[in-house]
């Protein structure tokens, strides 16, 4: 697991903009920044649950239900570590450019709604942005439980900060299935 009071890396300023230089300089920053799709400069999450939509497509092509099951498995403690040391190296604790939290999220709402049309996936899609970007209730909550506001700087826990950027994600993927739940139950 990530530790949870590594140093910071350097004294220089937080990193506001990642390159493609910072993307390929360790493979954390590539599975975080979401193979590159973190690196686009309008709405960086919804470009990175777009990308989480095709890669989990192609998954489709190839692997079984199950398979994918246990890619999604893997990819949470793996993003977590890569989310922890991306955060760490940009200075930020929780950087926008960062999108690993929305691919494994998102997979994981494709994964418990297929087999769906492309109209519910759509209304999937729509559903977890929603969740995802203006943060209502149960979303906000997960959100700032792991923010550390009262630490001083250089005395963040980026293990913590890692684990926070993929929880209100997966917060944000289950209150999208808590109301697909509820449309098909009423539908």
């Amino acid at each position: 697991m990530p530790s949870s009071s590594a140093p910071e890396p350097g004294s220089g300023a937080p990193i506001a903009r990642p390159t493609v230089r910072f993307l390929l300089a360790h493979p954390a920053h590539f599975i975080a920044l979401g193979g590159g799709s973190g690196l686009s400069r309008l709405a960086p999450g919804t470009v990175g649950t777009l990308w989480a939509w095709v890669a989990y497509l192609v998954m489709q092509l190839w692997l079984t239900p199950g398979a994918i099951g246990w890619v999604i498995l893997a990819s949470l403690p793996i993003g977590w570590w890569a989310c922890t040391v991306t955060a760490r190296n940009m200075r930020v604790a929780d950087p926008g450019s960062i999108v690993w939290d929305e691919v494994v999220a998102f997979w994981i709402v494709l994964w418990l709604v297929t087999p769906a049309g492309l109209l519910a996936q759509c209304i999937a899609f729509a559903l977890f942005r929603y969740f995802d970007a203006a943060k209502p209730g149960p979303v906000r909550w997960a959100d700032g439980l792991f923010k550390q506001r009262d630490a001083a700087p250089g005395q963040l826990r980026w293990g913590l900060a890692g684990f926070g950027i993929l929880f209100d994600d997966l917060v944000a993927a289950f209150c999208t299935l808590l109301v697909i739940a509820l449309w098909r139950a009423f539908a």
